[in-house]
């Protein structure tokens, strides 16, 4: 699981927080206030077809966010505002975005917004995501590599038919893609997908217990990538700002900006 409740169904919430340190760093992060962004805008008529902005670009590179949350309606955007907040006080412009989500397979509305909004913002661009919004990131690195100059997946669902096998999620793949989830993955799932012609960084922590490491290691395997491994780290630490693990992420992220803006920038 990755991502924060919309809602205060306290059973939702409950069976989202499992013991361990996972759970300790998920509390911490639900624990943090929503941050407001500076502008907002939308890329369809649907409420979730939105995209909210932090700092300002200035004409320059721009870093795309999309939030994880296993691909379930349940889960949005807002965890991820104090990072992207954090990134825009630290001179980052971040571009965070809110993608329409579900089950019964609801992928094609899922991958049609996030192809949409990558079209409509202002490159060049670094694109990141955790969890399940890093197998989009991913998804995206394979499908649209003229739209970005680099790809980040933290902590990122890699391996969709692995996925079902451990029940990731408890069932979130078939959730997602539905019933014929198999027949779906030659386009859906990032290590059987074609290699990005672009740059991929995979970011995951050792003690990661909503999606295990072997994950990333797969597709680092299969695919040109580099993998950052954060030794202790679990799910979320990477986002939660202050800690090491945000320290490690953002400078990274940082340095990417800073490539994709080319000498003299």
């Amino acid at each position: 699981m990755s991502g924060a409740p919309t809602d205060g169904d306290g059973g939702e919430r409950s069976r989202s927080v499992e013991s361990g340190q996972d759970a300790a760093e998920m509390r911490e992060l639900l624990r943090l206030t929503a941050e407001e962004p500076d502008r907002t805008e939308r890329y369809g008529d649907h409420p979730d077809q939105l995209v909210d902005h932090y700092g300002d670009p200035g004409g320059g590179p721009l870093l795309v966010l999309l939030h994880g949350g296993f691909w379930r309606d349940s889960y949005d955007r807002r965890h991820l505002s104090p990072f992207a907040a954090s990134l825009a006080g630290h001179g980052m412009p971040v571009a965070l975005v809110e993608y329409r989500r579900g089950g019964e397979g609801g992928h094609a509305d899922t991958f049609d917004d996030v192809r949409e909004a990558l079209t409509r913002l202002p490159g060049p661009l670094v694109l990141a995501g955790h969890s399940a919004g890093g197998h989009l990131a991913l998804w995206a690195a394979s499908r649209l590599p003229d739209l970005l100059r680099h790809t980040v997946a933290v902590s990122a669902v890699t391996d969709l038919a692995d996925a079902v096998e451990r029940d990731l999620g408890s069932g979130a793949v078939r959730e997602f893609l539905g019933e014929d989830w198999h027949e779906l993955l030659p386009e859906t799932d990032p290590l059987t997908m074609a290699s990005p012609s672009g740059p991929v960084t995979l970011v995951h922590g050792t003690a990661d217990g909503q999606v295990p490491m072997e994950q990333s290691v797969t597709y680092a395997d299969r695919h040109p990538a580099q993998l950052l491994r954060l030794p202790g780290v679990g799910h979320y630490a990477p986002f939660l700002p202050e800690t090491p693990a945000f320290t490690t992420l953002a400078l990274a992220l940082r340095n990417l900006l800073a490539e994709a803006r080319g000498p003299g920038g």
